[in-house]
């Protein structure tokens, strides 16, 4: 017996070794606490962080550099002294550090300014898994590290946090499982109030390489910041985070296509299952199309198995989103949002064509009902009723804008191409937009707002 007993014992510790190698061993870095082997003496003199910011509640542990609201941003000077920075890596002093601080980013030693000078400081607002990098002995040694909120870092144009201002170390993507982590909380960095290990976020690359980051103010919640890439808060941009904005209807995009139309809207995709493929078809989102958000509120987007292509959006379907009666409806077109309703050049005097498409010009209030479209198309589900003009768009979808905050770019209305009219199939791959065509009120032109 007692030999039974003392064999389950050893196996029991087996198996509790056995499980506790599967768990990624993680080194908590806290707000304000220095590091013990930095590239750059953490003495406050390099960037701060905010060490009373509280880490948010994450809506996805997996989260693309566009989503807005990912990052917070402050108008206090210095939150990272990227000049500093530079003459620190650019002083022959320093040969050895800026020889191994460019192989972790990837770069040699003579583009490190360029490089630095294109990053953008933030503030985390979640609780972030990194791989970081002491200095020791003359090299880079990397370590998977999980960043408080309110940490001050540099982050790359998609999205990706780059550097750890407050001691210059290079930073890289956490490249394990999220779900088997075992975070140590050790060298001074106590376990800070509000850490939840189900808040924590990973950072994947945006779709599209970003021109601007929607920031939350993190002085001002109900603030954001538009700040450009590759600046440092002279150029921020106020706006209004409180605003809502109608969740698009995104059923037939690819998944990269959906999240970055919610990006140019405001709103953040989310995913249960993991990161889908960019290019897996959308088949749905929660809340649907026409639900009003706020800014940096999440859509749970829904995808198809692998292997299944891209359905065609349904018609019109006033249960889904806004009425096609309505031409002022928030829901903006692919190259931007607009405010008032559709512009135009000049109303037509006959009323909508029965057997071909116009050529005076597009309506002036809003969509025909009987005519053909006789502009590019402007939703992914060509209309029925008759030809539409132009060369389908078969297979190269609408370039979505590269921002994380919509565009504020004004509206205009295009005129009709005179090419003669070409039957086309269906396009059932890659929707122009994000907006499906109604079968029953095609307009006569481009629109600079197309009903849902």
């Amino acid at each position: 017996m007692v030999r039974r007993l003392a064999v389950l014992l050893a196996a029991a510790v087996i198996l509790s070794g056995c499980t506790e190698q599967r768990l990624f061993a993680v080194r908590a870095v806290a707000a304000g606490v220095p590091s013990l082997a930095p590239f750059f003496e953490e003495d406050g003199s390099l960037g701060t962080d905010e060490t009373k910011l509280r880490p948010e509640q994450a809506h996805s542990g997996l989260q693309q550099g566009n989503t807005p609201g990912l990052y917070g941003g402050t108008q206090k000077p210095k939150v990272c002294d990227v000049d500093r920075l530079k003459d620190f890596l650019t002083d022959p002093k320093n040969r050895q550090k800026a020889r191994e601080w460019a192989r972790i980013v990837g770069i040699t030693p003579d583009r490190i300014e360029g490089y630095i000078d294109d990053l953008t400081p933030v503030l985390l607002r979640h609780d972030t898994l990194v791989k970081n990098h002491d200095y020791k002995k003359g090299k880079a040694v990397a370590f998977d590290a999980l960043l408080e909120a309110g940490i001050a870092v540099l982050v790359n144009d998609q999205g990706l946090p780059a550097v750890k201002c407050s001691c210059g170390n290079p930073l890289q993507s956490f490249d394990k499982d999220p779900e088997k982590i075992s975070v140590k909380f050790e060298d001074g960095n106590k376990k800070w109030d509000g850490y939840e290990k189900s808040d924590v976020v990973t950072v994947k690359p945006s779709p599209q390489p970003l021109e601007q980051i929607a920031l939350i103010d993190v002085d001002n919640p109900d603030q954001g910041i538009n700040r450009p890439v590759g600046s440092t808060g002279e150029n921020d941009e106020p706006f209004d985070a409180t605003r809502q904005h109608a969740v698009p209807r995104v059923t037939g995009m690819t998944f990269d296509q959906a999240s970055q139309r919610l990006s140019e809207l405001g709103l953040a995709a989310a995913y249960s299952d993991g990161l889908p493929p960019g290019d897996a078809a959308v088949t749905g989102s929660d809340p649907g199309p026409g639900t009003e958000l706020r800014f940096g509120e999440a859509v749970t987007l829904s995808v198809a198995d692998d292997g299944d292509e891209p359905s065609t959006p349904p018609e019109s379907d006033p249960s889904n989103g806004p009425s096609t009666d309505d031409p002022t409806s928030d829901e903006p077109t692919s190259g931007g949002p607009t405010t008032e309703g559709p512009t135009t050049d000049g109303p037509t005097t006959d009323g909508p064509t029965t057997s071909g498409p116009t050529t005076d010009g597009p309506t002036s209030s809003g969509p025909t009902t009987d005519g053909p479209d006789t502009g590019r198309p402007t939703s992914s589900e060509p209309t029925t009723d008759g030809p539409t003009m132009g060369e389908p768009t078969t297979a190269v979808p609408t370039t979505p804008t590269t921002s994380s905050t919509p565009p504020t770019v004004e509206p205009t209305s295009a005129e009709p191409t005179s090419a003669e009219p070409t039957r086309s199939e269906p396009v059932t791959s890659e929707p122009a937009s994000s907006e499906p065509g109604s079968s029953s009120a095609p307009a006569s032109g481009e629109s600079a707002v197309v009903p849902a």
